[in-house]
């Protein structure tokens, strides 16, 4: 970031230095700095329920794939363009165990093994040489999960405690619609823009509570004693609100490096620990989606629209006309609002900003990381892989 001091010297926007943005916040293709650090993880890229035995096209950190499943239940996870002749395989036809190219009918499997050579003089021989490329998947929460990555450091898919050792009762619901913005199910901006909110309580303050409605609860909207704190996986937030009757809320949100969001619901309906974990997938530079995962009981009050997050002057984001979003403008607003990448040299950060300096160290500490090969923070070679959860809606007595 460029001296603040600059601007006391403008006479007016022509002035403006040319601006810029800090690409090892932003970018995410392969051979980036960034996106070598990211392709260190796991990532979800479709709810499970969704991948069924049609092709689907996906882009995640920049790449655009085929996903698809096979008749037998298998995921599988392909580069596009078939390995013979380059058509897409988004044409192509599930079948038990693979997916077969329209064109001349080879079959690949989910890991990219050519099983059928059709239209070869015997059919029954395939060279083992033509391998379509492909990516490792896991399904785990309803999600499903890619690596893509080097193979030789690729860590195990880790656990989150709060969705761990499921009652008879409990449920899991997934949710690939972005909970937390708006309900968008893309975000037509960068991934580091929303992702570093969570540890921008202050936002709160004005954006969800004084700027034009309350969004979540009154609580929320009270003054707080804010701090941070890394942990060994990422970084929390504390945030003390003292209540009308003595009390405390003592609400905690936590990342999770590179981009695992754990926030407990801003609407109080749910104390304690925290019911959900979210994950902010990079598209590519411009382009995020967010999946969420909760936790219920089958006892719970469960809401018809399951994070549906903030009301607007009375209607969900999705139900704002155009006037609507700028009375009303909530997370998906300001964070769009920055432009595809925000411009990092025009920011005057200032104290209420801690918690993004302390996220942007960290993932600039996990880039220098993966340069000097190393494994990031939070990435797990051995059991138990699990991630204990701080993240949570508490009220602490008066003394």
């Amino acid at each position: 970031m460029q001296d603040a001091n600059r601007y006391k010297e403008l006479r007016s926007a022509y002035d403006m230095p040319p601006p810029s943005s800090d690409p090892l916040l932003t970018e995410v293709n392969k051979g980036t700095a960034t996106g070598e650090m990211l392709r260190c993880y796991w990532h979800p890229i479709e709810l499970s329920e969704a991948v069924k035995d049609v092709p689907l096209k996906v882009r995640v950190l920049g790449e655009d794939l085929i996903l698809f499943r096979t008749k037998n239940g298998a995921p599988g996870l392909l580069h596009p363009r078939c390995c013979h002749r380059g058509t897409t395989l988004y044409y192509g036809r599930t079948e038990e165990t693979g997916i077969r190219c329209c064109y001349h009918g080879w079959l690949f499997d989910p890991q990219g093994i050519c099983l059928e050579q059709p239209c070869e003089p015997d059919p029954n021989h395939v060279n083992a040489r033509y391998r379509q490329p492909w990516y490792p998947l896991e399904e785990r929460y309803g999600l499903v999960f890619a690596y893509l990555g080097p193979p030789d450091r690729k860590p195990l898919l880790p656990k989150y405690d709060v969705l761990e050792n499921l009652a008879p009762e409990d449920l899991l619901i997934s949710h690939g619609d972005s909970v937390g913005s708006g309900g968008a199910k893309r975000i037509h901006c960068n991934w580091f823009q929303t992702h570093e909110n969570v540890m921008d309580p202050y936002h709160v303050l004005i954006l969800h509570s004084s700027f034009s409605t309350v969004q979540f609860t009154p609580e929320m909207g009270r003054n707080m004693r804010v701090s941070f704190h890394n942990t060994d996986t990422g970084l929390h937030s504390v945030q003390l609100r003292d209540l009308e009757d003595g009390s405390t809320l003592r609400r905690l949100s936590e990342l999770v490096i590179p981009n695992v969001r754990i926030v407990a619901d801003p609407r109080l309906k749910i104390m304690g620990p925290t019911n959900n974990v979210a994950w902010t997938l990079p598209i590519d530079d411009v382009t995020t989606r967010i999946f969420t995962v909760f936790r219920f009981s089958e006892n719970d009050d469960i809401p018809t629209n399951i994070g549906g997050g903030a009301m607007y002057g009375g209607k969900t984001w999705y139900e704002l006309d155009e006037p609507g979003h700028q009375k009303y403008p909530g997370d998906y607003e300001a964070q769009v609002g920055q432009g595809e990448v925000t411009l990092h040299s025009e920011e005057h950060l200032a104290f209420s900003d801690e918690g993004v300096r302390m996220f942007r160290k960290l993932i600039k500490a996990a880039v220098r990381d993966v340069e000097n090969d190393n494994d990031p923070i939070a990435t797990f070679r051995s059991d138990p892989a699990t991630i204990n959860c701080v993240a949570g809606n508490f009220i602490d007595e008066e003394a």
